[in-house]
């Protein structure tokens, strides 16, 4: 477990957040600029001098009640921030093993050639940073920070600095490192897009405090929350690849085995395969009977759990229970009206577009 208590006051802002977080896969920090994410991502560093106590896994980084507090240097930790920040001088080569000299060789604990298998450089090693793009300086230096064999990986934001292409050519790399490394990452964003496709762990700040935290697909289906996540605001499902159709180039993709099935583009994965589905509230109506003549063609059966009113007056969230999966749909609140929803009350929600984030 990641722990941390954390107070900081300074002109015009105040920190004071509890954290536990999981010792395994990605724990995001999602919030608006200013709320405090990237203070707590440097107080877990130890760049940040705030009060209170940091530890994970039982070894403790910080704890004012015993005047203990580790310097930045002497925590196991990788740091990634924006910008790259790579020597200009030293090829890939060079970079990484800059970081890697950090590490006495009986304490490493990844390989370097793994890093850079996982984070696909091996064609990279003698090429100078000026000219290297901007996802591919990114991926060397995650691979430098990962060549500190650090026992957590802080990233702030990695992404906001690229543009839309170079951001979706990062993002399958870091799938990989979520997939196959047992590595904690703490992950600092305010793109949902972002945290719905790579984090496990959701914690939202609000104003320097933590407004909620939990289990991600948990955090994004509740209720009261969407207004943090404005027209995002919808539901991920892990899912998996069960039949492809050759003649329409569609995949359908399974659910809690099976019981919430959802036709999407076929992207050409193989049956079984693992993927996680994201299906925004915007894209799901609601009716009373199936529908036909309609060029919807994913209609869920399932039931009214909760009923919950939107950021604007005209509108309400609806979480149904299709089996034991959560879908949300965004109606209007005459709409709700005109079907007399009600908790308990069969329907059908149509999905219209679905997000498969591989």
């Amino acid at each position: 477990m990641i722990e941390a208590r954390l107070q900081l006051a300074r002109a015009g802002f105040s920190l004071d957040v509890a954290l536990a977080l999981p010792e395994r896969g990605v724990s995001a920090l999602f919030g608006p600029s200013g709320c405090g994410k990237t203070t707590v991502l440097r107080a877990l560093a130890g760049l940040e001098r705030a009060a209170g106590r940091v530890s994970i896994g039982g070894e403790v980084w910080q704890d004012d009640a015993t005047r203990r507090f580790e310097p930045t240097h002497r925590r196991a930790i990788g740091y990634v921030i924006q910008e790259a920040a790579l020597f200009p001088h030293l090829d890939v080569r060079g970079n990484l093993a800059y970081g890697l000299k950090r590490v006495a060789r009986g304490e490493r604990r990844i390989a370097l050639d793994r890093a850079v298998e996982l984070l696909g450089l091996g064609d990279l090693m003698k090429r100078r940073p000026d000219t290297l793009s901007g996802g591919e300086r990114q991926r060397v230096a995650i691979a430098r920070a990962l060549a500190t064999s650090p026992r957590l990986l802080l990233m702030d934001e990695p992404l906001a600095a690229l543009d839309a292409r170079r951001k979706a050519e990062l993002l399958p790399y870091l799938d990989q490192l979520h997939e196959q490394l047992g590595l904690p990452i703490v992950y600092v964003s305010h793109a949902v897009d972002e945290v719905a496709r790579l984090a496990d762990h959701l914690v939202l700040m609000e104003q320097g405090r933590v407004l909620a935290d939990g289990a991600l697909a948990d955090m994004l289906a509740r209720l009261d929350l969407p207004v943090a996540f404005g027209d995002d605001a919808g539901v991920v499902l892990d899912a998996e690849v069960g039949a492809r159709d050759a003649e329409w180039q569609l995949a359908r993709l399974d659910a809690e085995q099976g019981a919430c099935s959802i036709w999407a583009r076929d992207h050409g994965l193989p049956v079984g395969r693992r993927v996680r589905l994201r299906l925004l509230a915007r894209d799901v109506s609601l009716t009373r009977t199936p529908q036909t003549g309609t060029s919807i063609g994913n209609q869920l059966r399932g039931i009214v759990e909760t009923i919950a009113p939107d950021a604007h007056p005209a509108l309400v969230l609806v979480r149904v229970r299709v089996g034991r999966a959560p879908v949300v749909a965004r109606l209007t609140r005459r709409s709700a009206h005109a079907l007399e929803l009600a908790e308990g009350m069969p329907v059908w929600a149509q999905v219209k577009t679905v997000a498969l984030m591989e």
